[in-house]
């Protein structure tokens, strides 16, 4: 697939086809990640970056905690966990 280069305002613009949205599952108004790379570019959905007080505020401080929590007292981490 070709795609041409245009004018938009002092920019230059590549439509991405609706066929080429569907295929990477983004929409209008989605973001995409940029890599140059030194065959060109790649694009791909963005990730998005969470604040912890952001996945704090979707936990339900009345849920129960789980049975088997002993298991995890002592155990050295095995990520980036800052505790």
């Amino acid at each position: 697939m070709e795609l041409s280069i245009q004018k938009w305002g002092n920019s230059a613009a590549v439509r991405l086809p609706a066929a080429l949205l569907d295929q990477l599952k983004v929409a209008l108004g989605d973001k995409l990640a940029v890599d140059v790379r030194p065959e060109g570019l790649m694009l791909k959905p963005a990730r998005r970056k969470y604040a912890l007080s952001e996945l704090i505020a979707q936990c339900d401080p009345k849920a129960s905690m789980p049975s088997d929590l002993a298991v995890w007292h002592g155990s050295a981490p095995v990520g980036r966990e800052i505790w």
